[in-house]
């Protein structure tokens, strides 16, 4: 495959209701869309760094000066024959996951549509449909957390995830419990808490929590293992993974009992595959996690997700929960028994509105081989 062409796209979208959690309020989301162009095939990616460093170092701004000055200028032009090599040609550039996943991604859409082959396909994916939870931000009171829980489930959602922070979490876990006293139903700390807070977690042990989700530092294993000796509830790392290395060390550490797999954090649909594999040899269940993508990354979470080691609901959502109008077609929906179809076209499945695309531009640049 000749890359002949790759554009980035700065999108901006608003959100359909302001997102809250502990590391603030989100009311639009920023992202990059990568478009790559070779023989008569185009691949879309979208790379998921923000546009403050709140959950990564990486920004919208810099994963665009990594990509334009560095990952582009790395394969413009050459013939590449598979994804291992084009990360070969990246390999100099040290970290910078959000970037290079995005970059891998709008490959993988090409090689996948050159092949012919629903992206899902190619990367080993055995379900035609997959399990979804939904991600509940923080609300203003407890009885309208309990009125959304109401509504998501009503919609077919199979598991309730809600965010919280120290002196906003027992009493939400109470209610939400009283509630519903079989619903799958996990909590999400982003990084909020201290091992000194190991009385709250113990507290959280007599609500049948699914997990805990990074509850610690967002670079930390140690204290997560220790905190983890003291618990029922399993915890689970978001943050802290980053890699297959990663991976291997919380395990042999006990930082957890499941792990959170987000193309972005950790490079890309290779490194994400690395980790799935070896999670399922050690018999540690894994599921896919959310970055408010457009439909062009939700895409690509849906093929990973189809992956026979994902067996918990992830936070795969439908469009219509974080936009009004996304910029695929068709938009993904969550069926009434709690599932998304995986599409079956090849690539990522869906089409890109380019009129819709245009709309939420707010600066583009072109890349094209001399």
């Amino acid at each position: 495959m000749l890359i002949k062409r790759i554009e980035l796209r700065y999108i901006k979208m608003e959100l359909v209701a302001p997102f809250v959690t502990s590391m603030g309020v989100e009311t639009h989301e920023e992202h990059i869309i990568i478009r790559v162009e070779s023989d008569g095939v185009t691949g879309w990616g979208e790379c998921v760094a923000q546009g403050n460093p709140f959950y990564s170092y990486e920004t919208v701004n810099t994963a665009w000066h990594i990509l334009r000055d560095y990952l582009i200028p790395s394969l413009l032009g050459k013939k590449i024959v598979s994804i291992d090599e084009a990360i070969g040609f990246c390999a100099r550039v040290r970290g910078h996951r959000m970037a290079k996943a995005g970059l891998e991604a709008a490959l993988s859409d090409a090689f996948a549509k050159e092949k012919k082959l629903p992206l899902s396909e190619m990367l080993g994916g055995v379900r035609d449909r997959i399990d979804v939870g939904v991600s509940i931000g923080m609300q203003e009171s407890t009885s309208v957390l309990l009125q959304k829980a109401a509504d998501y489930l009503e919609e077919g959602y199979k598991r309730i995830k809600i965010k919280i922070e120290p002196g906003n979490d027992l009493e939400l876990i109470a209610a939400i419990r009283r509630e519903y006293p079989e619903i799958p139903f996990q909590v999400d700390a982003n990084c909020s808490y201290q091992l000194s807070d190991v009385d709250a977690f113990r507290a959280m042990d007599h609500y049948g929590l699914l997990l805990i989700e990074q509850p610690l530092g967002y670079d930390d294993l140690y204290d997560h293992s220790r905190l983890q000796q003291e618990l029922e509830t399993p915890i689970c790392l978001d943050e802290s993974i980053q890699s297959l290395s990663d991976s291997r060390a919380a395990l042999e550490l006990k930082s957890c009992r499941s792990i959170n797999i987000k193309p972005g954090r950790v490079g890309g649909f290779t490194e994400s595959k690395a980790i799935h594999d070896f999670c399922a040899s050690k018999s540690i269940a894994v599921w896919h996690g959310g970055m408010l993508e457009s439909g062009i990354g939700r895409a690509g979470n849906v093929a990973l997700a189809s992956l026979p080691n994902f067996k918990l609901p992830g936070d795969i959502s439908a469009s219509d929960r974080y936009y009004k109008q996304d910029i695929v077609d068709p938009p993904f929906r969550v069926l009434p028994d709690g599932t998304m179809v995986v599409p079956t076209k090849p690539g990522i499945g869906v089409d890109v509105l380019m009129e819709q695309l245009n709309r939420v531009t707010q600066h583009h640049e072109d890349f094209t081989a001399t």
